[in-house]
Order: C-alpha cells, then structure tokens, then sequence
C-alpha cells in the first residue's frame, strides 16, 4: 500500500474544501511524526489567513479515523499524521503475506520500447557505454515487474561510411586473420589499424569508397564481409553483457541497417506533409522553436546533400516503426545528455508528422558522465576512453580482495562470488544512485565500502539478516526462501526503532509506483538505503533472537519483510544480493 497516496487522497478533499479548488496536500514523511503534509504554509499565504488556522480548518474536513491515522497541527502549520500502532500492525501484517509486498501489477498495462546500451560495430564497448546499459537494464527490470510488455532494442552502430574502411581492411588481412583478431575482442585495434591505412593511403581511400557504393548497393560478398564484422562484435557485447549482468540478449540487437530499406519512404512522406525544406542541397526539416547560436532556424537533415542519410532519418524510421509496427505507446531512449536537443528535435519532427501523438509519448533518458579523481572525463593513463571490461575486471578484483582480506577462510569458488556480486553491483549502484542527469566521479574506494550509500552496504545488510534467520532456524540453507505469510501473533511494537522500519517497509509500493513514472531510478536506490539504515538502527536497539516469544517473532518478521524488500529492490536495479558475505 502507497501511505503517502492515501493520506493525500484522504487530505485532498479537506483542503479542497478549505481553499475552494484543488490542493496538493504535500505528504511527506516527518522526523516528528510518521507523515506531515505541509501544504498549509502555501495555502495561508493565498488565503491570507494564519497557517495554523488553515491547518486546523483542513483538519475539520479531513476525515481519518478509519484507517487508524490521528493528526494535530505542529509548528507554523504543518499537519502531523501517526498511525495507531494497531492499524500500523495490521498493514505491515498484510505485507508479510504479499508476494508483491504492496506493489501491484500495473492495470493499465503498456508496450514500452527501450532503446539502450547501442555499442558500435568493431569498436569495443568503453566506459561511455555503461550509464546506458545500466540505466536501461535497471527500466526493463522495473516496467517488466510491474507487467508491462517491454520490448528491449539494442540500437547498434553497422552501418554508414565506415563500414566500407573497415570490410577493406578485413578484406587486406584475409577473412580468417581478421575472424581471429576479432573473436578475441580486439576491435579497437581492428579499427585503428583501419583508420590509419585509410589516413594514409590514397589508393585505399578510393577502394572504401568503392565498397560502401557496393555495401549499400548489396553486393552479395560486400553484404557477407559485413555480416562477418557485425557477427562477430555482437558475439564480443554479449560477452560484456554477461559480465556486466544484464538482460540484453542477441534477440535485442537492432542495427541501423535494420533500418535502411525505410528511410526514402520517411523522406517521401516528410515531403508529401510539407514538411520537407531544402537547405544548401540537403533535405530538411525546421521543427519550430530550434535555432542555432546566430538565432537562425535550426535544421534536422534527413536527407544529405550526397544523397545518403544521417541519424536523424534514421531514428525518425525507427520511432515510426516502433509506433506502427511494436505498437509502442511509450518510447524510452536511454542515451547521454549531449545528444538532447538531437532527440527533441526528431520527437518534435515526428508529431509534426503525426507519427507520435497521444497517447503515445517518447522520453529521452539522458544522463551525464562519469569522471575521474581530477573531475574531469574518465580516461585511462594513455589519454583514451577506458574499455568497459577493463573497468568491470578491476571492480570485480577489488571486490575480491576485499572479501578475502575480510575473510581469509573463503575458498576460491565463494571468494569469487562474492567479489563479482559486490563488485558489479558497486559499479551498478554507483550509477543509478545519483541523479542520472549529473555527472558523478568514479571513486573505488567509496563504492565498494561498506558504510554509507553503497551497494555492499545494502548487499551487507541483507546478508545480515539471513544469518539472523538462519540462527532464528526459519531460513536453515543459505539459499532458502523466506517464507511469505500473515503472522498469526500481531506485531508489537515496544521500541520507536520497530515503529520507524515499519513505516519505512510500507514506503516501497509508493517509491516503486513513483519511479515508473519518473524513471528517476535514484529514488529507488535512496529508499533502500533508508531501509537498510532503518534496520541498523532496528537491529541495534532490538534484540532479536534474545527477545521474549512474543517480540521474537514479532522481530523476526519485520527482519524478514526487510531482507525480501531490499533484494526485490535491488534486483529491479540489476544488483544480485548474497546469502552469505
């Protein structure tokens, strides 16, 4: 159950009919109480009337007896809430036998396509990569749960001027040597090699040209040189995406060539509409309210004046497609902060155009950087983007130094998992705990401690309360499920620490509901630490496997509601949690 949401749909009507038209009560949770609602400070000053007088005029209409809520006004006008310890007991009891604790599967359910990760072609996956795919995954996980039907597309880079480089340089070092080199991964040197022939020789230059008339013509042995190139680097992101522990399948991949055969229809139908201007040879469109730094209209290409298409044709194809074809009514691009107005522009394009319209809406999720110790762009000690696998090892080796150094009697096997769970869940919860729009400073030291907001932190405290209940005898393995029911012998609460994780645990439905509108998925990440803060605090106030039959249970319940909340919420951000640590 959503408390905040039922306490501002029961304080609506009340300040409603105080104000004479819509207020939001402005629900939030108090150090001073279990829930205020401040919207009286606002509202007094409209009215210009005492805030206190208008807190107590909302209190008249509001009607709150019946689900055990007192409330009294506090300090200049706030509106304090406490639920009786009854009605407190009784909610957080129904959660103990929801397999769902509280969240419900969405009833109106929708088609949303995610596109996220989009590595390019024989170029290795760098730490650039990792906001979209860790973003994107953590989406999936979180709209699938909540019964969306989610449709995963890995928008790959194969296609373009490139391409007709990179097939000559295959084809100079023989199709079985170039197999070899790029089954082990080694794009970048694929491609720098590549780049470096074509910078240099002029008979090599005229040949890539040749190839990419012939690629984009489908020339049978250009179009399989190709197929080789692009079979062989989705089999190297796959690999990255086992480690990284995402959903991302070969099924997901979508290049840009998947694309190709309807861009002339797109340009075609831009034109019928009118829409379609030219500008210095190309064909374009100047969606309204876009100019450039000199205050001119700003263009979106569609069409080259070459004749070939850039991006933009491309995502408008996409988008019409996933409309059309997907039946997608919410369109999500998981892609950095610089390509913004890029999308705004195509979104503002296509409305144009009548492709996106309600109740269809697409949203760019973008995000910012991740930087080094000195602040600025993450780089590695020769001045180039740091490979995605290197960075994932190293979290996964620091990780595992840290459990042996902990515990020194670990074995290979446990010592192994233990440190990639730790390490890629730092990496992960390093990322979606901050805000995605802002840049944040890769720092291992602190995303792999065990205090503060980290991942270990929380993964820490769950494996803490699975020892808890191994030794309490309801969980003997460690992999042993917690039981779901409604406890018999009601909860008791006889210390404020027991009160506070109670109320903290009936908070997930309403941050989980949040956050699928939002995607703001760091409010996910601060709830779960507030949780596993609430339980410190619990677990060193309250004993439990010392405590009297009564409070014994009563305590092992809310032990185990934490322990299933904190894993259902970090495995909708893509972070595993350990039995054992």
């Amino acid at each position: 159950m959503d408390l905040e949401k039922l306490l501002s749909d029961r304080l609506a009507p009340a300040f409603a009919a105080v104000a004479g038209g819509p207020v939001d009560p402005l629900v939030r949770r108090s150090g001073r109480a279990d829930f205020q609602a401040d919207a009286a400070l606002a509202l007094a000053r409209r009215l210009g009337r005492p805030p206190r007088d208008v807190a107590g005029a909302v209190l008249a209409h509001a009607v709150l007896d019946d689900i055990g809520v007192s409330a009294e006004v506090s300090g200049p006008g706030f509106i304090n809430l406490t639920l009786t310890d009854r009605a407190l007991a009784d909610l957080v009891a129904g959660l103990a036998g929801d397999a769902r604790l509280g969240v419900p599967s969405t009833a109106t359910p929708q088609t949303v396509v995610v596109d996220y990760s989009a590595p390019n072609v024989a170029k290795e996956m760098h730490v650039g990569h990792l906001r979209s795919t860790v973003i994107g995954d953590a989406a999936v996980r979180l709209l699938t749960w909540l019964g969306h039907r989610v449709v995963r597309v890995n928008h790959l880079g194969d296609w373009g001027t490139p391409f007709g480089m990179l097939i000559e340089h295959l084809i100079d070092l023989g199709e079985a040597e170039a197999a070899q080199h790029l089954s082990m991964g080694d794009l970048d040197t694929f491609y720098r090699a590549a780049r470096v022939k074509f910078d240099a020789d002029e008979a090599f230059q005229e040949r890539s040209r040749l190839r990419v008339v012939a690629l984009q013509g489908g020339d049978e042995r250009t179009r399989r040189l190709w197929r080789l190139l692009v079979t062989q680097s989705e089999r190297y992101f796959l690999t990255v995406y086992d480690l990284l522990d995402v959903g991302l399948s070969g099924d997901d991949f979508r290049g840009e060539s998947a694309y190709n055969h309807l861009l002339a229809g797109v340009v075609d139908d831009l034109d019928r509409l009118g829409l379609l201007r030219p500008s210095g040879g190309a064909a374009c469109v100047f969606p309204p309210g876009f100019t450039g730094r000199d205050g001119a209209p700003l263009p979106l290409i569609v069409r080259k004046s070459d004749g070939g298409y850039g991006y933009p044709a491309t995502d408008l194809a996409a988008l019409r497609q996933r409309v059309g074809e997907l039946g997608a009514t919410r369109l999500l691009y998981v892609v950095g902060l610089p390509q913004r107005q890029h999308f705004a522009m195509v979104f503002a394009v296509a409305e144009a155009a009548g492709w996106l319209h309600p109740p269809v809406r697409a949203e760019h999720l973008g995000f910012g950087s991740i930087l080094g110790a000195d602040g600025r762009m993450l780089r590695s000690r020769a001045g180039e983007s740091v490979k995605l696998v290197g960075l994932l090892e190293e979290a996964v080796a620091r990780a595992t130094d840290l459990a042996r150094s902990r515990n020194p009697d670990l074995d290979a096997e446990a010592a192994a998992e233990i440190g990639r769970a730790v390490g890629i869940g730092a990496i992960k919860y390093a990322d979606l705990s901050v805000d995605r729009t802002t840049d944040y400073v890769l720092d291992w030291e602190r995303m792999l401690a065990l205090d503060g907001n980290t991942a270990p932190y929380l993964q820490y405290a769950y494996a803490r309360i699975r020892s808890v209940l191994r030794r309490a005898g309801t969980a003997a393995r460690p992999d042993a499920p917690i039981v779901l029911a409604r406890p018999a012998a009601p909860i008791v609460f006889a210390q404020p620490a027991e009160r506070a994780l109670a109320v903290e645990l009936l908070g997930f439905a309403g941050v989980v509901g949040e956050v699928e509108r939002s995607l703001e998925l760091h409010q996910l990440a601060g709830y779960l630490h507030r949780l596993a803060t609430a339980f410190s605090a619990f677990y060193e106030r309250c004993p439990v496997l010392r405590a009297s039959d009564e409070l014994r249970e009563s305590r092992l319940l809310l032990a185990g509601l934490t322990a299933r909340t904190l894993r259902q919420g970090l495995d909708l951000l893509g972070i595993r949690t350990l039995a054992r640590m």
